[in-house]
């Protein structure tokens, strides 16, 4: 059975996507679809914050991409020398909070220590948060993309726990999507299930995928990897077949498996 992805590949260096790799141990055959494309931004913002962690109460990530504009930023060679030299010792006294098994992959990369990681949405990170965190204490700094949710900054408002946001990037349709969309229907047919990643991708695919599968659709097992997309389906008019239990490949191999061979999910 065919499975569609609406994510970006995995960078090529560092081997196969592991989501492919994992709905093919359950005879799944995956193809990843590029949805989003992103423009950085606020990067000299960005790095001037990370340069005063004496201002800062620790840090938070809930998104890849905020992770990838500070690595942008350590391209520039004496950006990177004071990361190395002391900034990041600086930070490492500090929490690092995220989201997530990818999130937390690319926070090691730069040299910090992620904490939250298993709390796999951005509720139940609001809680870790709110959980370690005193009321009225220095800011932690939050590097964000333009449609950020507020679930996680209203819960740390509510807790008097204060939030520094800063929007590192903006999110727009990939330019290839629909040919993409286009060419693998007319080549590989409606697949068994789709998973979407985001609200954005749920924003930009949808009615592609609606129209393309035609009278299918119904047959189609749509897929979140977490509840905000889910809800962003619910909130289209879909049901949603299963959702991951936590956004990793492991746990949306599993959701899939079971909702393909349950006609109760």
């Amino acid at each position: 059975m065919k499975v569609l992805l609406l994510k970006d590949p995995k960078d090529k260096d560092s081997g196969p996507d592991p989501y492919i790799k994992e709905l093919g141990s359950y005879s799944l055959e995956a193809t990843l679809i590029p949805v989003l494309s992103f423009e950085f931004t606020s990067l000299d913002s960005l790095f001037e914050k990370l340069s005063h962690p004496e201002c800062y109460g620790g840090l938070v990530f809930t998104s890849p991409r905020a992770l990838e504009a500070i690595k942008i930023c350590l391209k520039e060679k004496s950006k990177k020398e004071a990361w190395s030299k002391s900034l990041k010792q600086m930070w490492n006294i500090k929490p690092t909070y995220v989201v997530g098994k990818a999130t937390a992959s690319l926070v090691e990369e730069i040299g910090l220590v992620p904490e939250g990681e298993k709390s796999g949405n951005a509720e139940k990170l609001a809680e870790y948060i709110c959980s370690r965190e005193k009321p009225n204490s220095s800011a932690l700094l939050f590097p964000c993309g333009a449609l950020k949710r507020e679930v996680l900054p209203t819960a740390l408002r509510g807790k008097g726990i204060p939030l520094e946001s800063l929007t590192v990037y903006q999110t727009a349709q990939h330019p290839d999507l629909q040919e993409s969309l286009s060419s693998y229907f007319s080549q590989q047919g409606v697949p068994a299930s789709v998973v979407f990643f985001s609200p954005s991708g749920v924003k930009f695919c949808l009615q592609h995928i609606q129209k393309l599968s035609g009278d299918l659709i119904n047959q189609v097992k749509l897929a979140a990897i977490g509840p905000s997309t889910a809800e962003a389906l619910r909130g289209a008019g879909v049901a949603v077949s299963c959702t991951a239990g936590s956004p990793t490949p492991q746990e949306l191999a599993a959701a899939i498996h079971t909702a393909l061979h349950s006609h109760n999910c």
